[in-house]
């Protein structure tokens, strides 16, 4: 009998993972290059401002020296007093030709407007133009603007920033304007190369980012890969499990009817095999379904259940078994009476069950099976320990997974299906439990289950240890 898996070619398959992590890539670095681009512009942004406000507090400093020191000097409205001349030597009045005054000193106190990005201009209370300093620019209109901060060009398209502020003669009247303004060039420049950098640095950003998301795409779709390759995996394991019972079910009901007649103790044969059959498929059938009610949700846990009573119906009942095949099956409790747990007692007769009948299977004759039970703090610990063929270590991880076998011709003698110790861990993770195993070839393995003990079987053994 055949049955037919439905499943995405190894080619098709490919290219699913393939254009889905293409498209995660693309996402990513379109959302980390929309975010760079905004930090890139918020940066630009900041630099700006934080250079517009440092060039106003220098000009404002710079105009407010100025301003100072000539006010002290100024004696009549409109008028520029030669003493001005000292503090700056290249001023020149303004008329039918710009005249320079004289000075018998040849370096002004403020270096500041010797660096050819300052100019001083002087205005009187009409508006009109009376001299300059520094270097001034071409073009600058020559009539009084009153706005305090003004940005300007000039001729040649040059910009400048500029002050007024009203000066007072010595006797506190209205003297006229002081204009203080300076080149934005080395401002442009300045705003240029962060320009520069933030144009060269986002590419190569971006670039960093493809790079990043095509690895990053990669890491994330591995988990939903490994879990997309285990699912595959556990529809050809489970149904090839099903396929074998199926198999003999269909050959035996075939030959059957191939037979003209059949007597009792024939019909009676054909109808012990399908009884088997049907056996193995119910139980498989069971296994999957609590498999699956596990992974979906653990379901709550509130019945007290008794350990030492589990395992001891345990062993009375797999003592024929373990007889059988001429392996001791014994238990060792070092607990007192009773040792009680929060959990499901079917669940957990199931999960020792498992462990002893793996136990005894692989153990060769006149092996050794012991289950332990003990208190380890607040924990109920069991052990289901043999003396029989051991696991490679480099098996560990792999034996709790569904339908792995470590000896796969033997499983298959003794009718295991690999789906034991996945139920196993299923069982003990929901009872908030943990289960690990240590085993060394040729000499046998130790499974070992930990437990959280019930809150009363605590209280109890500490008044028993008063």
């Amino acid at each position: 009998m055949a049955l037919d898996i439905v499943s995405i070619s190894p080619m098709n398959q490919n290219k699913l993972f393939k254009s889905t992590r293409v498209r995660l890539a693309l996402w990513y670095a379109i959302v980390m290059g929309l975010i760079l681009t905004l930090c890139g512009f918020g940066v630009y942004k900041a630099v700006s401002h934080a250079r517009w406000v440092a060039l106003d507090q220098e000009l404002k400093s710079v105009a407010g020296t100025l301003h100072d020191s000539i006010e002290l000097k100024l004696q009549q409205p409109g008028r520029l007093e030669p003493i001005i001349a000292q503090l700056l030597p290249n001023i020149c009045a303004v008329g039918d030709k710009c005249i320079q005054l004289q000075s018998n000193s040849q370096h002004h106190i403020l270096s500041a407007i010797s660096t050819g990005y300052y100019y001083v201009r002087f205005f009187d209370n009409s508006g009109r133009l009376i001299a300059t300093a520094g270097c001034h620019p071409e073009g600058l209109p020559p009539v009084l603007n009153k706005t305090p901060w003004q940005t300007l060009k000039d001729s040649k398209g040059n910009i400048y920033h500029q002050i007024s502020i009203i000066l007072h003669t010595q006797d506190n009247r209205s003297w006229g304007y002081i204009q203080v303004g300076r080149s934005l060039e080395e401002f442009s420049h300045y705003l240029d190369t962060v320009k520069l950098i933030l144009g060269l640095g986002l590419p190569m950003a971006m670039s960093m980012v493809a790079v990043a998301s095509w690895w990053l795409a990669r890491l994330a779709m591995q988990p939903i890969y490994q879990s997309y390759k285990q699912i595959q995996q556990f529809t050809a394991d489970a149904a090839h499990e099903l396929r074998t019972p199926l198999a003999a079910t269909q050959a035996t009901v075939e030959s059957a009817l191939l037979m003209p007649q059949l007597d009792e103790p024939e019909a009676r044969e054909i109808l012990q095999t399908l009884h088997r059959q049907n056996q193995r498929l119910t139980t498989l059938v069971t296994d999957l379904l609590l498999l699956a009610r596990l992974d979906r949700q653990p379901l709550p846990i509130r019945q007290e259940c008794c350990l030492d009573e589990i395992i001891n119906d345990l062993i009375e009942e797999f003592e024929a078994m373990a007889f059988s095949v001429c392996v001791t099956l014994t238990s060792s409790i070092h607990a007192p009476q009773p040792f009680n747990i929060v959990g499901d007692s079917e669940q957990l007769y199931r999960l020792i069950s498992n462990l002893i009948i793996n136990a005894i299977q692989y153990t060769p004759s006149l092996g050794k099976v012991t289950v332990f039970l003990e208190r380890s703090e607040y924990y109920a610990v069991i052990k289901v320990q043999d003396t029989g063929i051991g696991i490679p270590q480099m098996e560990f991880s792999q034996i709790f997974e569904r339908f792995y076998r470590v000896n796969s011709d033997r499983s298959r003698s003794t009718g295991g299906s690999g789906l034991g110790l996945a139920i196993s861990q299923a069982i003990v993770r929901a009872h908030q439990g943990n289960l690990n195993v240590q085993s060394e070839l040729g000499k046998g393995s130790t499974f070992t289950i930990r437990l959280p003990l019930d809150a009363t079987s605590c209280n109890s053994v500490r008044s028993i240890s008063l």
